[in-house]
């Protein structure tokens, strides 16, 4: 008898990887679709936490047949988890405003039948063990699962197996959980219920097969769904979820379902990004580039002859991988990744300043704009004075900073904080027709800011090959009306890394009118 003691340990271990991953995933679909990661993450574990506690109190409820519920339990969630994704993407794809709502009742519904689970294996497991060796040990089996399972999903199932098919390692490890069990006490059960008990297995099997088979297309077709344009490319990095859709017009590029570029008007962009920051340089040298692995901004300071070394750091080996290697992205950015004046390093933008002690001349920021806690580290005043000390006294930095009109408060919170850090700092601005109104905040060392917007107004650019800018935009660039939304005055706070007040600004942008 006792080694069914362990059988039901072992079950627990297993249902206890499969639960933390399942809360992972949850997590992670709600970050994809509604944003703010750790928000989402937050609200995601702890709805599940308390529809666990919730089940540990049902469980109380069953009183007969502790093991039939047990089995049927692991069965309703093997199918749960499993059609987890392909659940959210068909409703993204067919009712995409109650996308937000179905994660969240998965959630919950996932955390009821996961909070059932251990009260149930204690009371199956008290004929086997005295009260105190039995709670120690079923409990000490579910928080192994959980560290295991945590390792899987950061290590092997979001990078290699994405948000397609990790629903399904955890959905079949629930579904061998119940027919192990089936099989363990298989001869106590009755006729009636080994028919239902096979009938149920096979349904599932055959339901898990066949979700299994037809998911990447079903994800594939919800994905396709949110986006204009045909899909030419999806990944699921470990850090990101990037597509490309095309046209006839040209393509796009999105990371997390937000426009990244379009190469329809890209160089709108691009070229406000780089020239400025170059242009203010006399012969330069070394430049770092934050972020930007879809290439473009290596391809306008490769426009400057001087320029003998391009640092550039993304966190993500997907990005830079496809920047070099898809065939759209690299007619775009003109092979830039293959230049031998260029080193890639896959690192955190903020981990990698700090350990780098060199100087240069010139820190291009091209990052995603500030939406979550964890982006909003890369725009805080510890950010910019990290930038700050690896520059030369010449050096100039510049960061990309969102819509200086659709989310003025934000725009004008980056200025403020790119000020703190010690630079002088300027606005610029220019209209990208697929983005709308986008704007930069450009600081440099020991200039006064009269001094620094009369220099950016006189670069020259006679002798760099540029597509949209001229001479003329460049006087453009740093004129700004008044404001345009009411509402917006008011003063703004510094965003610190104790203090991320900057998605907060973002969010309450005046999106809608976009």
């Amino acid at each position: 008898m006792r080694y069914k003691s362990g059988i039901l340990k072992l079950a627990l271990f297993a249902t206890g990887l499969a639960g933390i991953v399942a809360e992972y995933t949850l997590s992670t679909l709600a970050t994809y679709f509604l944003g703010d990661s750790v928000l989402q993450f937050t609200m995601i574990v702890s709805i599940m936490l308390f529809s666990m506690g919730l089940g540990s109190r049902l469980s109380k409820l069953i009183n007969d047949d502790l093991m039939i519920a047990f089995i049927s339990i692991e069965f309703i969630l093997s199918i749960i988890c499993s059609f987890a994704s392909i659940i959210t993407y068909l409703f993204s794809a067919f009712i995409p405003d109650l996308v937000g709502f179905i994660i969240y009742f998965m959630s919950i519904v996932i955390g009821l039948l996961i909070g059932m689970e251990i009260p149930l294996v204690i009371r199956l497991n008290e004929k086997f063990e005295e009260l105190k060796v039995n709670i120690s040990s079923v409990m000490e089996k579910d928080y192994y699962g959980s560290l295991l399972g945590g390792v899987f999903f950061a290590f092997v199932g979001l990078p290699y197996l994405g948000l397609t098919y990790t629903p399904f390692v955890l959905g079949s490890v629930n579904f061998i959980v119940a027919l192990a069990l089936t099989y363990v006490v298989w001869q106590s059960f009755g006729q009636a219920k080994r028919v239902k008990i096979v009938f149920g297995g096979m349904a599932i099997a055959v339901s898990l097969l066949g979700g299994l088979i037809f998911a990447k297309d079903i994800v594939e077709y919800g994905e396709s769904r949110r986006y204009k344009d045909p899909l030419v490319y999806s990944e699921q990095s470990a850090y990101q979820r990037i597509v490309m859709t095309a046209s006839d017009e040209g393509f796009w590029l999105f990371i997390n379902g937000n426009q990244q570029l379009s190469s329809v008007d890209e160089v709108m962009y691009h070229e406000p990004l780089v020239h400025p920051v170059m242009g203010l340089i006399d012969q330069p040298k070394s430049i770092l580039i934050m972020g930007g692995g879809d290439g473009c901004a290596i391809r306008e300071v490769l426009k400057y002859p001087s320029v003998e070394e391009i640092i550039l750091v993304d966190l993500d080996p997907a990005m830079t991988d496809l920047g070099k290697e898809n065939p759209l992205l690299r007619n775009l950015n003109q092979s830039a990744f293959f230049s031998d004046r260029l080193e890639v390093v896959n690192d955190d933008g903020f981990a990698y300043l700090e350990k780098m002690r060199r100087k240069f001349d010139a820190i291009i920021i091209d990052l995603p704009d500030p939406k979550s806690v964890e982006l909003s580290r890369l725009y805080s005043r510890e950010f910019y004075r990290l930038c700050y000390s690896r520059l030369e006294e010449h050096g100039v930095m510049i960061t990309q900073a969102g819509s200086p009109y659709y989310a003025e408060r934000a725009f004008k919170c980056i200025e403020a904080t790119v000020s703190h850090a010690g630079f002088t700092s300027v606005p610029l601005h220019n209209q990208v027709v697929t983005l709308g109104e986008w704007g930069w905040i450009l600081g440099a060392k020991n200039i006064s800011r009269k001094d620094l917007i009369n220099d950016i107004k006189n670069i020259s650019l006679k002798n760099i090959n540029t597509k949209w800018l001229n001479e003329d935009g460049l006087k453009m660039i740093c004129s700004f009306g008044k404001t345009v939304f009411e509402g917006v005055e008011s003063k703004v706070e510094i965003n610190a890394i104790h203090n991320p007040v900057l998605p907060r600004y973002y969010e309450a942008g005046f999106w809608d009118v976009y």
